[in-house]
This record gives structure tokens, sequence and C-alpha cells, in this order.
């Protein structure tokens, strides 16, 4: 098979499946000059607005990677939802606390295939490109290599990597061709119709929710599109056809002077939750849906696979065997705490007969931290606000000699960053010193004190951020050579 491909580099990865986990760690590895191929089955771009919603961290690692201005354009943030009970009375929802130290403090509603066009169309202008309807048939792996037969259309191909990860989903072949059990369990009773459709009559200014008896039927203005996402949890199997979808959102809302379209995209969910026993089996990873399923309350899916991706690229890119370690036993926690927190947010969806409208750090992923991991380092004590492994705070306000800035706006691009509060040292990664004003092209000051506040240092603090925005380490002593140790 002729085709044009990435040479092969000392670390060639192959990443099966390009949504927007697999499409996240292509343009990761591509910015960093990694040779990947990215190969997707299906035969072209997916529809469907699918998971609709990304939670703040997701948007800071969107900022990083250069596509956050699309991804804002496409989107809309802090979308107001419109709760209507059998009554008629409205409450609405969800609230967002303004802060320094969080640059998107609201959800964006956007369609997932709006994402993984705008990851696309990253990838490209990074050299990159998806590979469609090409599937993985089979892999063996030995101490040194994966070799992996990937089919297109009636031709098939041989692909030795030194690397491979299934970004492929829950039921991909990935993870069942390593081995790895994916734990947990299916409850057949709770399915929900979602699908995307036009609606005369409706507003777009909220998300649009009725509640009754019988369970809720949802609306939510789909931004960047004249659709809208419609939701009805349902028992049994149902039928997708208009009718059904219109008779039960009449039922529901009580509203017979609005009128559906033909679906552009229908799917009946199906309460999954499932967490891969390990996330590594030899040279190949799992990341996304792959590694965890559960329940789309909280709206936490897509931005946890879009984390993973964050966590393993640079980690990749790097090549440590021991750094390679560190991925599953930082991101196989978060996702076990993901799907408790999914599924209590689904019972209490039961109960209330809505979907929970609350916004708070354990959605927002914002308090997704890596304290305990060996990666985390710190001379600080227990009480302390800031620790390694938390998620580096961002800081407006900060001045430099071509002018005002963000301190997301210095640290993008995913390299190691060091914060020097004390004397000048040098440093083999890129640093800024924090004085009381700028003389220099690497120093900063804290006109507003917004970095102070949100990293406490003292007059010698050395805090290293890592590539994926997280605190790696962190002195207050001042201890360079715990720097330079911590890099090698």
């Amino acid at each position: 098979m002729s085709h044009a491909h990435p040479s092969t580099s000392e670390s060639p990865v192959l990443i099966v499946g390009a949504g927007p986990t697999g499409l996240t760690l292509a343009c990761e590895l591509a910015r960093r000059g990694v040779a990947f191929r990215l190969v997707e089955a299906s035969p072209g771009p997916r529809p469907g607005s699918r998971g609709k919603g990304l939670q703040p961290r997701s948007l800071e690692v969107f900022d990083d990677l250069g596509v956050i201005d699309r991804i804002l354009a496409n989107g809309r943030s802090a979308m107001p939802i419109r709760l209507i009970d059998p009554d008629g009375r409205t409450s609405g929802g969800p609230t967002y606390e303004e802060r320094p130290d969080v640059p998107y403090p609201a959800t964006v509603i956007t369609p997932q295939w709006r994402v993984e066009e705008t990851l696309g169309l990253r990838l490209a202008e990074l050299g990159g490109a998806v590979e469609f309807g090409t599937a993985l048939e089979s892999f063996t792996q030995s101490s040194d290599a994966v070799t992996a037969l990937l089919r297109t259309g009636d031709q098939t191909e041989t692909v030795r990597a030194q690397w491979l990860v299934g970004c492929d989903g829950g039921r991909g072949v990935v993870r069942k061709q390593a081995g790895i059990a994916f734990e947990g369990e299916t409850d057949e009773r709770i399915r929900m119709i979602v699908a995307d459709l036009a609606v005369d009559g409706l507003d777009r200014d909220a998300w649009h929710m009725w509640r009754c008896a019988e369970g809720f039927v949802s609306l939510c203005p789909l931004p960047s599109t004249e659709l809208f996402q419609y939701q009805a949890p349902i028992g049994g199997e149902p039928d997708l056809d208009l009718s059904t979808l219109q008779t039960i959102f009449a039922r529901r809302s009580g509203r017979t002077d609005l009128r559906l379209h033909t679906p552009k995209w229908t799917s009946v969910w199906r309460s999954n939750t499932r967490l891969a026993d390990r996330y590594r089996e030899g040279r190949v990873f799992l990341a996304g849906d792959a590694a965890h399923v559960h329940s789309p309350a909280g709206g936490q899916g897509m931005n946890t696979g879009i984390q993973d991706a964050h966590n393993l690229g640079w980690k990749l890119a790097a090549g440590s065997p021991a750094l390679l370690d560190t991925y599953e036993s930082e991101r196989r926690p978060i996702a076990a705490g993901v799907l408790q927190l999914s599924t209590a947010r689904l019972a209490e969806a039961a109960k209330q007969k809505s979907i929970p409208i609350r916004s708070d750090r354990a959605t927002t992923q914002l308090s997704v931290n890596y304290r305990g991991s060996v990666l985390a380092r710190d001379d600080r004590g227990e009480s302390a606000q800031l620790r390694a492994g938390d998620r580096a705070p961002d800081a407006p306000g900060l001045t430099t000699t071509t002018g005002t800035c963000r301190l997301f706006d210095l640290t993008r691009g995913g390299q190691f960053t060091l914060l020097n509060f004390g004397p000048r040292v040098e440093a083999p990664v890129r640093t800024f010193h924090v004085v009381a004003r700028p003389a220099a092209d690497d120093e900063i000051a804290d006109s507003a004190g917004h970095l102070a506040r949100a990293y406490s240092p003292t007059g010698r603090s050395l805090i290293l951020l890592r590539p994926d925005g997280y605190v790696g380490l962190i002195s207050d002593a001042g201890d360079f050579p715990a720097v330079q140790e911590y890099l090698l």
C-alpha cells in the first residue's frame, strides 16, 4: 500500500480512534515533533452533538493547544438552564464563580463534532492528519515494539510502532485485544434518547428542561447550528422516529405548539459504568472512553478523555519509562472518582426527574490533582493552599517588558516553566523571574498581586510547572538542586 506517512522516528506512536481524546493526543505529539499515525475506522467525521459540554479545565487545555478562540466562537459559555415544572413554575441555573486564577469559569456548550472539527484543523496546521476509513484489525507486541495490522477498504498494511494508544471508545478493539478487563455494570433499565433536531417556536436563549411524574424532556440549543439537542429518559427499546419523539415531548412538556423536525442524528444512551482494570499493557495504553465509561450526568466523559490525552502526550514525547508509568497512577484514580460522581448525579437526576444543574469544583475539573504522585514534590506543610500536584492557577495583571498579560499567556505551549521568586538562577527550562519591575525579557512583575495570592511564595520560592499545567515541584526554601534533580 503506498501512503505518504510521517517518517519513523525513535518513538513513533499509533493512535487508534479520532474522537476528542485521540485528536488531543495527536495535537500534543505533533507540536512536539513526535511521529505518529492517527487512524479512525469510520469513513469520515462522525455526526452528533454527543458530549456537548466543555468544562473549565478542558478549556484551559484548549487554550494551551492554541484552539480556544475557535472553540469559544462555536460555543456558548454559561448557558442558562430553564427548569419548568408541571405547574408552569420555572427555576434556573447553574451559577459559577468569577476568580482571577480561572480564565474560563463556566462550562461551554458546543456540539462534540465541532470540538473534533476544531482539533482536526489544529492538527492539520501542525502537519498531521486523520486517516479515516482505516481500522485496526489486530496487533501483537514484543518488548521493543507493537506490530499492528491495519485495514483500509480491501487492503491491509502492517505497521510497527513503538507505542499503541487505544482512544477507540468503550467498545474499542485495543482494550479487548490487550486483554484488559473492563469492570463495571450495565443497567438495562436506564436508557435515554438523544437526538439533534430543529424546533419551531422555541427561543435559543436557554437550555429548556420540562419535568413531570413520568420523567423529563429537554431541548438544549446547539451553538453554531440551527439545531437543539433533545434528551428524554425512557424505558424499554424505543422507536426513534420523529412521531415518537414528538409524542414524548408533548406529553412531558405539555407544549403542543412546538414542532420538532427531522432529526439529523439520533442515539439511545444505555447506562454503562465501567473502568479498565489497568491503563497499560506493555507498549499499549488506553485513554478516554476506552478506559472509562459512565453516565453523562455531570458532563465529565469527553473532558476526562481530553485530559487523559493531555497527561499522556508529553510523557510519550519524553519517552522515559519511569515517566510513562505515572500515566496510569495519575489518571486512573481520577476516572474512578468521575465514575462515583456521575453515578451519584444520575441517581439525583432519577429522583429529581431532571438533569442536576449545579456547577462546582467537582464538575469543572479544576480540583483534579495529582497530589501524592511520584511527580509531585514540595517542602510545604499539609495545610498549604497550593501543593505540588495541584492544577497550576492562572494569574492576570502581570507586567512584562512587552506589556500586560496573564500567566497562562506566558506558559502556553506545553513546556516546563519555572517561576522563580528568589535570587536569579540559570535553569535548563523556560524560566520567569518575578521581580518588582521587569527590565529583562525573562522577568515579570506581579503588579496586581494575583500571582502571589495564587502561589503563596516566600522570598526564595522556586515553583516548577509541568507541561500539562500542573505544579510539579515547589521549593519554598529555594532548593535549586532539587529542581535540577526533578528535571533529570
